[in-house]
């Protein structure tokens, strides 16, 4: 049996449904009751949990850093004010932590955040039921330390990173707590179609390798969800998604998010895709018995065999059905030469029976 982590009421792990994770993050524009209805939202729609970020402009980003940079880059090239206005925009009031929480417990999902501050770690931890550590900080390994020391899990994105990168945070983590989820990521917000040459699923199997006791996950920016049901397929069992109400609305994660719509079906088509997984035993199921006789060729008599008769291949042919007891067509280099002790009649299976 493979490792699990338990979230609340949830078992994740390789034998256990996959857990999903709504991504609300700058979703809630600012507004307490938008937050709390895409909460109900998400759950509705089949999460598993609600995840925000706690964040306050100037313990994310430097103003002046940015503007260093001179032009903006990847998905920032859209935004119309500057980067530190748009994280003071989408910086979530700290005063909604209680209240967030509260929604999701009536909701009846777990709640989670992205802490980007030592404080923020402090400050959340009464309410949060795990960690996630976002892919730009998978290099601060003290935060990563500090969440680790809460006993609590943790998602860690490994987006924009090195497989060394990936191993010094996971050396950290573990150090703290076995209950680590790692999640294959991709870090950009565009949602361009190129994006998916770029998210490269296959790592997930390099992680298992490498850590094959624990538990894998996806969080994913592409649109739609077929690298979601190539995740699950490879062994990821936590998916985390960006989650919105409509994703042409203005701000800087609706673009790239799934709406209810797009969630449930998501969720839909990972349940059916787990279900058809199955297991690795290759067997004659109970649903394909009757086409087994239908479909297979048994050895029948060509003509009218009588008693004493030897068998050859021109009194004898192969066609379907295959009824429980008849000789398959395998055998025929068995049963060439062998002797009737019963009379056959044109069309009828040959039984060992009939053979000496």
């Amino acid at each position: 049996m493979s490792r699990v982590v338990k979230i609340d009421n949830n078992i994740i792990g390789l034998e256990y449904p996959t857990y999903f994770v709504a991504d609300i993050a700058a979703n809630h524009d600012g507004d307490l009751g938008r937050a709390k209805e895409l909460i109900y939202l998400c759950a509705e729609s089949g999460a598993d949990a609600a995840k925000f970020q706690h964040f306050q402009a100037n313990t994310i980003v430097s103003d002046y850093g940015f503007k260093s940079l001179g032009v903006k880059k990847s998905h920032q090239a859209n935004w119309n004010k500057s980067v530190f206005d748009v994280y003071q925009d989408a910086s979530l009031n700290l005063n909604w932590t209680p209240i967030l929480k509260e929604t999701c417990d009536k909701a009846g999902i777990s709640f989670f955040t992205s802490p980007y501050s030592f404080d923020l770690i402090d400050m959340v931890d009464p309410f949060v039921s795990a960690y996630k550590v976002g892919s730009g900080d998978i290099t601060w390994l003290e935060i990563i330390e500090k969440m680790g020391e809460k006993k609590k899990p943790i998602l860690l994105a490994t987006g924009a990173s090195s497989l060394n990168e990936v191993c010094n945070a996971m050396n950290v983590a573990l150090a703290k707590t076995q209950d680590v989820i790692l999640m294959q990521c991709n870090t950009n917000y565009t949602a361009s179609l190129e994006n998916f040459k770029y998210i490269n699923l296959n790592v997930i199997k390099r992680y298992h390798e490498i850590y094959p006791d624990t538990v894998l996950g996806l969080s994913d920016h592409t649109p739609g969800h077929t690298t979601v049901l190539g995740a699950v397929a490879l062994g990821a069992r936590v998916i985390e998604k960006h989650f919105t109400d409509d994703t042409k609305r203005k701000g800087p994660d609706h673009r790239f998010s799934m709406d209810p719509i797009s969630w449930r079906e998501m969720l839909i088509g990972t349940r059916e895709l787990e279900a058809s997984l199955g297991t690795n035993v290759k067997k004659v199921e109970d649903n394909e018995r009757d086409t087994a006789i239908l479909q297979r060729r048994s050895i029948r008599a060509k003509q009218n065999i009588k008693f004493g008769e030897v068998l050859s291949r021109e009194n004898i042919e192969v066609l379907r059905p295959c009824p429980r007891g008849a000789l398959h067509p395998y055998e025929m280099p068995n049963i060439i030469g062998k002797t009737l002790i019963n009379n056959i009649d044109i069309g009828e299976c040959i039984h060992w029976e009939d053979l000496k």
